[in-house]
């Protein structure tokens, strides 16, 4: 082991490896930035340009890339309430609202040093459990898989506090959503009414694009011609970004929480960063004191969902390369680059090629901590975006989300989805219907059918009795009580405070 470790350090004595890894990085930055792209893109464009490298080379290229995508994704969620890449949808509801306030440079601050934080523990995370892999994989089966993502869904709850009814409301219609394409057993178009275009399903990218950032424009421009987004505080500077990543670390505790639960969520297949962020933001929200702010500008909204979307892919890249098995859809590009690589990922990637492993430990460190360093001077300019009036910056927002809708699966009716759900979303904003629990809906509730029909198929409703899965549905109860509790007597002191 300890053999390993040196030649995975020495891997980074090469200089190409070092320039192709800055390259990688600024390109994941700039990728997550832009609307409706996403690592999965980059990665696939990426790969062509790896053949014939050294395979050490040309994992740290790509590797190094995906990392940092969801870094730079926060940006213009927090900015213009346009998630860069899914996963950073959470961070919109309270980091938009930050810059709202004028605080938008605390909100970046915090998502970098928390993205930062997160990927490394990931990091660490792949080091630790690559031994104890075995019995992890070997504990979760899919009822186990099934009962935790039930455990998942309870909390939009805790994301819709304030009214849970329309949280419910909110949480069916994602999942009714969830179900439109072809039936994944039976091959069944559902709920296609006879498009073809409809028998994949909807992407969760148009859904995310409209509900958030064409909803968001929509209600900009209807506050009045020349209005800024920010309507107080001062323009961003340094200062900001420095209180914010002072801040993220006064919540070591909260950062260092959601960061393991994004690692765990990782490593089980499928399930992937947008599960991760909508449940630590639900974790926080449900475990924080004084959680009264959450949706109206806590920086602790910001902290949950940006450590653990960052945690998460050291998490997923553990059953990448210990079983072969893709943690998340970008793993499964990664999965097809190793081949490329002349590496079979599996149990002997950790016998014989355990260096390499190490190496991409090393990687995964070095480009989260400078990938969210790499920001922190471009802050003060990238502030004052905020601050641009309504008549320059709608149309620029709306041709770059028109174009992300439509490079994801390049078709033009994601586009008119994309604002449908816009539209959607203005009138959600405007009747105080949260919009997350309708993004948690739609992304649990495919997995949880998948997980069921397939605990079903070789245990039968016995599964409900294995002993993780009763622990899961303890939780889960637990959850929805105290939750309901709380939301009852928050009821109770603001009828006190009337009185």
């Amino acid at each position: 082991m300890l053999e390993s470790m040196w030649a995975g350090i020495q891997y980074l004595g090469s200089v190409d490896v070092w320039l192709l890894m800055m390259l990688a990085i600024v390109v994941g930055n700039v990728i997550g930035a832009i609307p409706g792209i996403g690592g999965n893109f980059g990665l696939a464009v990426l790969i062509p340009f790896v053949f014939g490298m050294e395979p050490f080379l040309g994992l740290a290229f790509l590797l190094a890339m995906h990392s940092v995508v969801h870094t730079g994704g926060a940006i213009p969620g927090i900015l213009f309430s346009v998630p860069g890449t899914g996963p950073t949808a959470a961070t919109i509801i309270d980091g938009y609202q930050m810059t709202r306030q004028g605080r938008g440079g605390q909100a970046i601050g915090a998502a970098l040093a928390s993205s930062a934080f997160g990927g490394v523990l990931g990091a660490a995370a792949l080091a630790v459990l690559i031994p104890g892999m075995r019995l992890i994989a070997m504990g979760l089966g899919s009822g186990e898989i099934f009962m935790l993502i039930v455990w998942g869904l309870t909390f939009i709850v805790v994301v819709s506090r304030e009214s849970i009814p329309r949280g419910f409301a909110m949480v069916l219609l994602g999942l009714g959503l969830g179900t439109i394409g072809l039936d994944p057993f039976t091959g069944v178009g559902r709920f296609t009414f006879g498009q073809v275009w409809l028998y994949d399903g909807i992407h969760i990218v148009t859904i995310v694009l409209g509900i958030f950032a064409i909803a968001e424009m929509i209600d900009l421009g209807a506050r009045g011609r020349g209005v800024a987004i920010a309507e107080v505080g001062e323009v961003m500077r340094f200062s900001q970004l420095w209180e914010g990543t002072i801040e993220t670390f006064r919540e070591w505790w909260l950062m260092l929480r959601t960061s393991l639960i994004g690692v765990f969520i990782g490593i089980i297949p499928g399930l992937g960063g947008d599960v991760a962020s909508w449940v630590c933001y639900g974790h926080a929200v449900q475990t924080c004191k004084n959680n009264q702010n959450f949706g109206k500008g806590d920086i602790r909204g910001v902290i949950a969902p940006e450590g653990a979307n960052n945690a998460k892919e050291g998490g997923a890249l553990l059953p990448t390369v210990v079983f072969g098995i893709p943690g998340s859809s970008g793993m499964a590009i990664m999965l097809g680059a190793f081949l490329i690589l002349g590496i079979t990922p599996g149990p002997k990637m950790i016998t014989d090629h355990l260096d390499l492993v190490w190496g991409m430990v090393y990687v995964l460190v070095i480009a989260n901590i400078i990938g969210a360093a790499m920001i922190y001077p471009l802050g003060g300019v990238m502030g004052k975006l905020a601050y641009l009036r309504n008549s320059l910056l709608i149309p620029a927002v709306l041709a770059v989300v028109i174009v992300g809708a439509f490079l994801i699966r390049r078709m033009w009716t994601d586009v008119a989805l994309a604002l449908l759900f816009g539209l959607m979303g203005y009138g959600m904003k405007k009747g105080d219907f949260p919009r997350g629990p309708l993004i948690l809906g739609f992304i649990l509730g495919p997995l949880a059918e998948g997980y069921l029909h397939k605990a079903l198929g070789t245990m039968g409703i016995a599964f409900l009795t294995r002993p993780v899965v009763m622990v899961f549905t303890a939780l889960t109860i637990l959850s929805l009580l105290y939750s309901v509790w709380q939301h009852y007597q928050d009821k109770k002191k603001a009828r006190g405070e009337v009185k």
